[in-house]
């Protein structure tokens, strides 16, 4: 039995509050049980330097942190240098957010989304994948409201959930005593129409069995449909 009663398949209690913040276009702040992200969405009139001024298409990027007090010991801000977990995060954020949109549509513009953990326990990065998407739809409906874009470049919605094998069970989304403790550890994005964007999977000690791997998919694909009923 897990530590707080849920059954393997089941989902903790998730929650997004839409236009947290009054700044952001898009801001949300995603629930997964204890952990707790916030997620702003923001745009400018630029691309970045190494792109090619001509360049036919618009650019998104992203940036996590945890904030100080989101752990139980107090974390280091990353003023100067970001750490490797920081950068990896970073990237799997923003590889996934593009994966679903036409960039082509968002000529001239970079998307900037903003993921501050405010409170970890597992399945941060996930959390913040969900949230990131949430805040950048949310900030395409103004877009286009406003007229800045005119078609919307959000090709179909994705989510994001964690799994692994925890004394040979296979479980989703589990919290940090879950994750610490998994023989096997796997971050999972797919997109709506279950095409695969990232499908990470490592054991953590004892190598394991395809059925395995397979059983985390399908458990994976069925939590990420009902994240996206959610949004």
């Amino acid at each position: 039995m897990r530590k707080d009663n849920r059954k393997n398949n089941e989902l903790r209690h998730i929650k997004f509050t839409h236009n947290y913040t009054n700044h952001s276009p898009g801001s949300v702040l995603v629930e997964f049980g204890n952990t707790k992200v916030l997620v702003c969405a923001n745009w400018e009139n630029t691309i970045p330097k190494w792109m090619d001024k001509e360049s036919d298409q618009g650019w998104l990027t992203a940036e996590y942190s945890l904030l100080p007090q989101s752990t139980n010991i107090r974390c280091q801000r990353e003023r100067t240098k970001l750490s490797g977990r920081t950068q990896e995060i970073q990237r799997l954020i923003g590889r996934s957010l593009r994966s679903c949109i036409d960039l082509k549509l968002i000529k001239g513009k970079t998307f900037i989304i903003d993921a501050d953990v405010l409170q970890a326990d597992g399945g941060t990065r996930t959390a913040s994948i969900c949230g990131a998407f949430a805040a950048v739809n949310d900030m395409v409906e103004k877009l286009l409201k406003e007229k800045l874009i005119e078609k919307n470049p959000i090709i179909e919605p994705i989510a994001a959930i964690s799994a692994g094998i925890v004394d040979n069970e296979v479980m989703v989304d589990l919290c940090y005593e879950e994750d610490s403790s998994a023989q096997a550890d796997s971050n999972i994005v797919l997109s709506k129409s279950g095409k695969i964007i990232e499908f990470q999977t490592t054991a953590e000690g004892l190598p394991f069995e395809k059925k395995q791997m397979d059983e985390i998919f399908e458990l994976a694909k069925n939590s990420i449909n009902k994240i996206i009923e959610m949004y």
